[in-house]
């Protein structure tokens, strides 16, 4: 998976490859679907929801260009495989989920394969976590119509986000604070579910 997918497609950064190849996907994915834990597909993983393939799961992790010393804000949780392999990379990684199942799901997988680094809520990721706020890098791993108008301000200076924005089909952008303003860049086209807010 990690050098034909990952590697053999772009994906250099040495930190994000190791997370890569330590995490065990198949333990996110329900037990009927696991002999294609480490194809290059998105997976069901209930509630309409998915885990997202191995390579775009990296391509935004490597995005987020983390040296080892972050704090970092997750918004959909899911299956809790990308909150995994931000957890082999930085010290504290924090994650919301909207949907109930998911959620308690994604903590029993986490605090079993022993976590100890990742904080939990259980809410409206779109409007991150003010009080735990700055983060040094903020991921989103659904599609929104448009950036949620607090996720960008719970970014410390320099900080960087990455969220797939547009309806249907998607393009990746990354976000990064300089100053008073942000910079933004399209990256690539993808295809997340939607983004769900409860409100």
């Amino acid at each position: 998976m990690v050098e034909v997918q990952i590697r053999g497609r772009g994906v250099s950064d040495e930190r994000v490859l190791a997370a890569m190849r330590k995490v065990p996907r198949h333990l996110f994915i329900p037990p009927e679907l696991r002999r294609f834990a480490y194809g290059d597909e998105p997976l069901p993983i209930g509630e309409g929801q998915t885990i997202s393939q191995p390579y775009i799961v990296a391509y935004m992790t490597a995005a987020l260009e983390l040296k080892g010393g972050e704090r970092v804000l997750e918004v959909g949780t899911g299956s809790g495989y990308q909150t995994a392999v931000l957890a082999e990379i930085v010290p504290l990684v924090f994650t919301v989920e909207v949907i109930g199942p998911l959620f308690e799901g994604a903590r029993l997988a986490l605090e079993g394969l022993g976590y100890a680094n990742v904080r939990f809520r259980l809410g409206d990721g779109t409007l991150g976590w003010e009080e735990e706020a700055p983060f040094d890098s903020i991921i989103v791993t659904a599609g929104a119509e448009r950036v949620p108008e607090r996720l960008p301000k719970q970014l410390a200076p320099n900080g960087r986000m990455i969220i797939p924005v547009g309806s249907g089909f998607q393009e990746l952008v990354l976000i990064v604070r300089e100053g008073k303003g942000f910079r933004k860049k399209k990256l690539l086209p993808v295809r997340f579910v939607p983004l769900v807010s409860s409100h």
